[in-house]
């Protein structure tokens, strides 16, 4: 077969942005200044550099205003940018084409609502109609209806026959009940939501700073202290029962539920309508930080960070998402130096002590978690649970102070004895330390039936069978962990271990490689090590 010879200079590969410039459809740009600016806009986007790609795209379509591809690109990036200017005018000229994306409707009614101007709101309203975004439509009539001093239950009564328009209905019509005075009937209704996920507890802030706003704050504190609370926090802004309280309100809502997956255009509108109708809502700066991060706009993540401020309700969660953000963007530096900032004083909330300590825990530092969780423990007292008292051995384990982690370890399977986490770890811990070898592999046998898709309980079952000489019964169990992990390093590394002692010695060192590559820097050296020579044990 006849074969090329390798050129002595490799081509250049040309990068991901400048191909797709060349290939995909563009505006027909005339100007060279206009097609320098454009592909500088095209490139900072990529880059998540988004007031730089928005800057170049409003040069851009100052020149060439009704070119439909330009514009709707300016809008997209103005919205993820929060330039609302450009925004405004990438729209105006996209609804002069009319080629006006529909969430276009949200940034309008957010201007209107935060202006006052029911006109405008109502004809931005109409727009939703017979669209996607109908299900929103009707929470948004009833609050815009008690804004103009009439009927918000009327309004909600035309909810769409669809169980996600309907929830939003219920969860509208409870905060309906609280603003108009009917307090009892709208906390029963709050409650009747159900729920301790961030949702429920979004709802519960809500209601809280309309009963703070009517000078009931008692009742305030008392709705957001029953249940954990997924973000503990106590506001510190009365509210107003207007449409921009409540437009902005729900559309955070349905972003948090967006925000879990990939960014999207969607998500980045509701966040920014409801800055827009609510310039002070830190819960959508924090959602639209993550967001930002998670798209590779790490900066301006940041940024949107730096605008919560230090008497904001949010602010301990800001600065520990901080040092999350630079941690999972690979900044080591940044994060740790961010981290050693953070304190929590004595009589601080327990949301602000737990943050605090799982971020410890993230960044393995296991030693300055222990006393934070151990103060959690103490404060609970007998209102302790299993998932506390694994939290607090989980550390001690990892600090080294095994006796002490052992007693909280078992403190939390006597508390959740059909737990499979609870089950895993104590069962996992006794394997590392082997002791109680027969026990801790019962435990781990009851956590696989209780979970049996978990990979975590199917390694650990697996590295217990493997120490304990059933490496037959072990390598299926840890091959499938892999199959369900495969970035995992420790369950990479057990698995090649497994295939060593089964003398496939070919796949071992695979599998320690691929382990290699999402290790943490103290295990690699071991891992090199395994690859070049084996086990040494």
């Amino acid at each position: 077969m006849l074969t090329r010879k390798a050129s002595a200079t490799p081509p250049r590969r040309l990068a991901p942005v400048i191909v797709a410039l060349l290939i995909a459809p563009a505006p027909a740009l005339a100007a060279p200044g206009d097609l320098a600016a454009y592909a500088r806009a095209r490139v900072a986007e990529a880059d998540g550099a988004v007031a730089d790609a928005a800057r170049d795209y409003a040069h851009v379509l100052a020149d060439r205003p009704n070119d439909t591809v330009l514009a709707l690109r300016s809008y997209r990036e103005a919205v993820r940018a929060g330039d609302d200017a450009l925004a405004d005018r990438a729209a105006a000229a996209l609804a002069a084409q009319k080629a006006l994306p529909s969430d276009a409707a949200l940034l309008a009614l957010a201007s209107a609502a935060h202006d006052g101007d029911r006109a405008a709101a109502t004809a931005a309203l109409a727009r939703l109609d017979g669209d996607r975004l109908r299900i929103l439509a009707a929470p948004l009539r009833g609050w815009l209806a008690l804004d103009a001093g009439g009927d918000p239950f009327a309004a909600l009564a035309t909810v769409p026959d669809e169980p996600v328009a309907r929830r939003f209905a219920a969860e509208t019509r409870a905060l309906l009940l609280v603003a108009t005075g009917r307090v009892d009937e709208g906390l029963a209704a709050v409650r009747a939501l159900g729920g301790d996920d961030l949702a429920a507890f979004d709802e519960r802030v809500a209601a809280a700073r309309l009963l703070i706003g009517q000078g009931k704050s008692d009742a305030a504190r008392a709705l957001l202290t029953e249940g954990a609370g997924a973000l503990r926090i106590e506001p510190r802004r009365a509210a107003k029962p207007t449409l921009a309280f409540g437009a902005a309100h729900l559309f955070t809502r349905v972003a948090a539920d967006l925000a879990a997956g990939d960014a999207g255009p969607l998500t980045y509108t509701l966040l920014r309508a409801a800055l827009r109708a609510d310039p002070g809502n830190d819960r959508a700066r924090l959602l639209l930080s993550g967001v930002l991060a998670r798209d590779d706009a790490l900066d301006a993540g940041l940024a949107v960070l730096d605008a919560i401020p230090a008497d904001s309700a949010y602010a301990s969660i800001a600065a520990t998402g901080r040092v999350q953000m630079l941690a999972e963007a690979g900044r080591d530096e940044a994060a740790m130096a961010a981290l050693a900032r953070l304190t929590v004083a004595p009589g601080a909330p327990d949301g602000d002590v737990q943050r605090l300590a799982d971020l410890y825990m993230q960044l393995d530092q296991p030693a300055r978690a222990v006393p934070l969780y151990k103060r959690l423990v103490e404060r609970a007292g007998e209102r302790g649970d299993w998932a506390d008292w694994l939290q607090y051995g989980a550390a001690l384990d990892g600090a080294g102070q095994w006796p002490a982690a052992r007693g909280a370890l078992e403190r939390a399977v006597a508390l959740g004895p059909d737990e499979p986490l609870a089950l895993n770890h104590l069962g996992y811990a006794l394997i590392l330390h082997r002791e109680r070898m027969a026990a801790a592999q019962a435990m781990l046998e009851k956590a696989a039936a209780l979970k049996p898709d978990d990979a975590a309980i199917a390694d650990s079952l697996g590295w217990a069978l493997y120490l304990r000489g059933q490496a037959a019964r072990a390598l299926p169990l840890v091959q499938r962990a892999a199959m369900a992990d495969p970035a995992n390093a420790e369950i990479g590394e057990h698995l090649g271990d497994l295939y060593w002692q089964a003398g496939r010695r070919f796949e071992a060192r695979y599998a320690w490689t691929a382990a290699r590559e999402t290790a943490a820097a103290p295990d690699i050296a071991r891992l090199t090590g395994k690859i070049d020579r084996g086990p040494t044990e």
